[in-house]
């Protein structure tokens, strides 16, 4: 296995964090960012260009890590959960909340702190979207750690991140 390059992965454990963009702001931004042929034409430039490619995921890091708390898992969940990285989840939890969600909605791990899964449901259903939760996350592929999401997305190979609806039973969208 190869080794990742320092400074690309996340360091220190996963602290649940609260998003710094309105979720309004988010989705209309997620309308724009959709892959289309000048996305992938861009992204497929970048990715071909390594001193390029570094400095792209390194801004994407820092935007994403300030805005909503990315830990740079390389395949971005943020646009079914309410725009909240559910990678902050101390436990790494992408299909939702553990069983030790406070009354409150605070986190078991991070008492003090809210459930990175409240403010995701919280987000989502003040902009009707609370339906893109019951989508089934894979597991998260750890040999992208650290690599661009964003040249991910564009380039197509995000496809399949998530199965079907998860309150549609057993074997649903698989």
């Amino acid at each position: 296995m190869r080794p990742i390059p320092a400074g690309l992965v996340t360091a220190g454990p996963p602290v649940p964090s609260r998003p710094h963009l309105g979720v309004r702001v988010a989705y209309r931004l997620q309308r724009v960012l959709r892959p289309n042929a000048g996305w992938r034409w861009l992204s497929a430039g970048i990715q071909a260009a390594g001193p390029a490619r570094a400095a792209f995921t390194g801004a994407e890091r820092v935007v994403k890590r300030d805005l909503f708390g990315c830990r740079m898992c390389g395949q971005c969940a943020l646009p079914v959960t309410g725009y909240v990285c559910p990678m902050g989840c101390p436990k790494e939890l992408r299909n939702g909340p553990c069983g030790g969600v406070g009354p409150d909605g605070s986190c078991e791990v991070y008492p003090a702190l809210r459930c990175v899964w409240v403010d995701a449901y919280e987000r989502a259903a003040s902009q009707g979207r609370a339906a893109d939760l019951r989508l089934l996350h894979r597991p998260a592929d750890h040999r992208r750690w650290g690599q661009s999401s964003w040249l991910n997305y564009w380039q197509g190979r995000d496809e399949g991140l998530w199965t079907g609806d998860a309150s549609a039973g057993p074997g649903a969208g698989s």
